[in-house]
């Protein structure tokens, strides 16, 4: 009878672990969303009356939401303040829909963000100059918005950043010298915006930055001679500026993967790839839908 009745105190104690719920709050923040974002019109719909693991999109691990992919699901509307109660989320990708409106300022509390991916989107306005406080993400897209204004230069303070694709926008300004300190930086996307003034020399220590698309701007002085440093550079696209100099490109290393735009060819003698622009795979148009690793 002991042993009986210690099984099913057992069975109890696990069925209450199995049936364990995500914080109200967090709980709350993805209601918000679905009420914020027209989630009666989704194409994938919450059940909001089952469990959070159910939600289509929503990943929970040891009881907080840790993900949240909602790519390509017909959303509408803006992304609510309260998405900032999401502590412990690691991932969020709404990209493809049809977002509207600002970035909430709540969005920076997300300390533990990792991939944050916006792009073909309707957003607008700035980006939150304290953008930087996400000192955990590595993967931040949200090229083809209507965002503007400059560049947050807190951005320099992601240490962790491999891609940042903010192309087809209407940022203006200068690039800011701070995006020199993204160590980690592998891609770097401000293709078709209004974006002026000299290319910053501290880029040239970008040493594992393998894309850099710059084309259709109004950028002008010369191309750094600190890009010859840029070693693992494989997609380099400049056209479309207001450069005064590309004199140093002679000085970069050049291979049969190495992709350059308007030089002059006539003046410099480069051994570069002179590829079919129709045929070039712009470092913008990465519409993949990629999984998230823990």
């Amino acid at each position: 009878m002991k042993n009986l009745l210690l099984f099913f105190i057992v069975l109890f104690s696990s069925s209450q672990v199995l049936k364990a719920e995500v914080p109200e709050s967090e709980k709350q923040a993805l209601i918000d969303l679905f009420n914020s974002t027209n989630g009666s019109d989704w194409t994938n719909k919450w059940n909001l009356d089952t469990d959070v693991t159910k939600w289509y999109g929503v990943k929970v691990v040891n009881d907080h939401v840790t993900e949240i992919n909602l790519f390509r699901n017909n959303l509408s509307g803006v992304i609510p303040s309260q998405i900032g109660e999401l502590k412990n989320l690691r991932s969020l990708n709404l990209a493809f829909n049809s977002l509207t409106g600002e970035l909430p300022l709540e969005l920076v509390k997300l300390s533990k963000l990792r991939i944050l991916k916006l792009e073909m989107n309707r957003i607008k306005g700035e980006l939150p100059e304290s953008i930087g406080s996400l000192k955990s993400l590595e993967e931040f897209t949200a090229f083809n918005n209507f965002l503007t204004g400059k560049i947050p230069s807190s951005i320099g303070n992601i240490k962790n950043l491999k891609v940042l694709n903010l192309s087809s926008n209407s940022l203006n300004g200068s690039i800011p010298e701070s995006l020199g300190s993204l160590s980690s930086l592998e891609s770097l996307g401000l293709f078709e915006n209004t974006l002026e003034g000299q290319i910053p020399s501290e880029m040239g220590k970008l040493s594992k930055l393998k894309e850099l698309v710059l084309a259709n701007n109004s950028l002008g002085g010369e191309v750094p001679a600190e890009f010859a440093q840029l070693a693992s550079l494989e997609v380099f696209q400049i056209q479309n500026n207001k450069f005064q100099s590309v004199k140093n490109l002679e000085y970069m290393k050049s291979s049969n993967d190495y992709l350059v735009f308007d030089y002059d060819k006539e003046e410099l003698n480069l051994d570069f790839k002179d590829p079919n622009f129709s045929e070039t795979r712009m470092a913008d148009t990465k519409f993949e839908d990629e999984g998230v690793d823990e």
